[in-house]
């Protein structure tokens, strides 16, 4: 049984508990935060680092601006130490214990329950032996685990921002446009599924449709007369630049 000790309270810390409470592998000794959270048992929570337990791996689950505060700030030597983030190098963390990264790739949610065996986990680790650790752990609430540089994971941290955050503000101002015309923004469900599945059998180039890819420009001109807010217009505008200058395959 490889022995864990979260620090950090936050989305990524509460789903990584709900994973390793469901592994025969992986015991979540404690969780470190400075306040109590409901989301872990009271027993094993503390606020003080002195307190913390001699654990196999320490998971550093903070905000990328806390992660070398907090490394530094381990009462300890020599022990694996990781962080979560997608864009921070290994190097943020304190160089008095030996240093890993224990990337999720995904976007979570405190209440929105997730399969984490599908979730990508990416790995790296300054040792092989680490690694080999880091690796056991991943695998036993993850089907899906790759060891990735810092570039490569920063490369992906940037693709990710895109492909979710970008993505999910398009949503919320559909859902604007929905509601400001007395629509139900669940009408457009169906549509962005089948938008989100396509890409897992065609290249998203391939599976691009619409106006612009079309280059109808009768109807891009109808849209944005349509649009009143400028931010919109200039968003339509620059995306529907952006699908016409993709080379085509």
């Amino acid at each position: 049984m490889i022995q864990v000790v979260l620090l950090g309270s936050g989305n990524v810390a509460t789903h990584l508990f709900q994973a390793f409470k469901k592994s025969n592998e992986v015991e979540v000794l404690q969780v470190f935060s400075r306040y109590y959270s409901p989301d872990f048992p009271k027993e094993i929570q503390t606020c003080e680092y002195q307190e913390l337990h001699k654990a196999d791996i320490y998971i550093i689950c903070v905000t990328d601006l806390a992660i070398h505060e907090v490394s530094e700030s381990l009462p300890f030597k020599n022990e694996l130490v990781v962080h979560t983030s997608g864009t921070s190098a290994i190097t943020s963390l304190d160089a008095k214990n030996r240093r890993g990264v224990f990337y999720p790739l995904q976007t979570f949610s405190k209440t929105k329950a997730i399969d984490f065996s599908e979730i990508p986990i990416c790995l790296e680790a300054e040792n092989e032996d680490d690694f080999k650790v880091l690796q056991k752990v991943a695998l036993a609430i993850s089907k899906k685990v790759h060891p990735v540089s810092d570039e490569q994971r920063k490369a992906l941290h940037v693709a990710a921002v895109f492909v979710c955050n970008f993505v999910n503000h398009l949503y919320v101002i559909g859902n604007e446009i929905c509601e400001n015309n007395d629509i139900p923004f669940s009408i457009l469900h169906p549509l962005i599924k089948e938008t989100a599945s396509k890409i897992e059998i065609l290249s998203p180039q391939l599976a691009q449709t619409g106006p612009a890819i079309r280059r109808d420009n009768e109807t891009i001109a109808k849209h944005l007369a349509f649009l009143r807010e400028e931010n919109q217009k200039n968003i339509y505008q620059l995306l529907t630049q952006s699908i016409q200058h993709v080379k085509k395959l």
